[in-house]
């Protein structure tokens, strides 16, 4: 659930007017009305010598990712069919495997299916030094994300009510200290779950961790996912897309999916048709929260088939 940087990348390159009636002056004095408090115009705070390098490596970062043809927009094409087959073996791979530990210090392994089953509700946190015009536009990128996941999988994520999947953008500087408010949204979630969140590596763009419960611990029931302020804009929203996606359930990469954000090759940049026939298979009600792969796989392949034709 991480989203890595390519350090290799870097070396490559006007009404017709209401009529109102005129008012005779008042010669009696009037009291002047009273004003109301002015609310002080949100500044970000100044930014360090550190995250402003690492701002600029980001840059770099997604220049030259674009000069090589990847942070694809138009989400596949004729270069990358797929059919029921593979579009079962890719969900198989992403939704029944970890891509990492608990720690984020490793590679996970098999996993049985895990997903919410209560409405998923989303709010942005940002950390202090992120200026208003990109919290505008990153509020409004995961309110119209949001509305898609939900319409694509059929299950309620809103970015209204009491939230239970928070989205921390904020930047080297102020992202600890925006973790560490997280007890005050998310009762339960322990500032030492939230380690590997606030260690990031440096060429880590963004991570999630979703919280499970229940008797099996495979229901999920909060979920956090970090977003660096620094990335540019298309990082940034290739996070969004990717964290929040894999924050519903599909918690794994795979180097053969494709067309896919669930691929740390970075080719795509935001989520594909392909990537939403995946969700709406995560969340398809003949699948059952806690299935193993082997008790999953004639169900997948049934589904699979449906939405992509062909025999599998």
């Amino acid at each position: 659930m991480l989203k890595w940087g390519l350090a290799g990348a870097l070396s490559a390159s006007l009404l017709a007017c209401d009529m109102v009636t005129p008012v005779e002056p008042s010669l009696k004095p009037q009291s002047r009305p009273a004003q109301a408090a002015a609310v002080p115009p949100q500044v970000a705070q100044p930014t360090s010598q550190k995250s402003a390098a690492l701002r600029s490596y980001l840059n770099q970062v997604q220049v030259a990712q674009l000069s090589q043809g990847l942070l694809r927009q138009d989400g596949g094409g004729l270069d990358t069919p797929y059919t029921a087959s593979v579009l079962a073996r890719n969900f198989e791979q992403i939704a029944f495997f970890n891509e990492y530990d608990g720690a984020f210090t490793g590679r996970g392994g098999a996993s049985p299916l895990r997903r919410w089953a209560g409405p998923v509700r989303m709010e942005v946190i940002f950390g202090d030094s992120v200026p208003p015009s990109q919290r505008k536009t990153d509020t409004e990128d995961v309110r119209s994300y949001a509305r898609r996941l939900a319409q694509v999988t059929g299950h309620p994520v809103s970015t209204g009510g009491r939230p239970n999947f928070l989205v921390v953008i904020a930047s080297e500087d102020d992202r600890a200290a925006t973790l560490a408010s997280i007890s005050r949204h998310l009762p339960g979630i322990s500032a030492n779950s939230l380690r590997a969140l606030r260690d990031m590596r440096r060429d880590t763009y963004c991570a999630v961790a979703a919280y499970a419960a229940g008797p099996s611990a495979n229901t999920y029931t909060a979920a956090v996912a970090v977003i660096r302020s620094e990335n540019p804009d298309l990082l940034r929203l290739s996070c969004i897309h990717e964290e929040l996606a894999q924050g519903m359930g599909l918690a794994n990469d795979s180097p053969a999916a494709r067309p896919s954000i669930f691929n740390d090759d970075d080719e795509f940049a935001l989520l594909t048709r392909h990537d939403e026939l995946l969700l709406k298979m995560l969340y398809d009600p003949r699948l059952q929260i806690g299935m193993n792969a082997a008790e999953a796989q004639p169900i997948v392949r049934e589904i699979a088939e449906e939405l992509a034709g062909g025999p599998v």
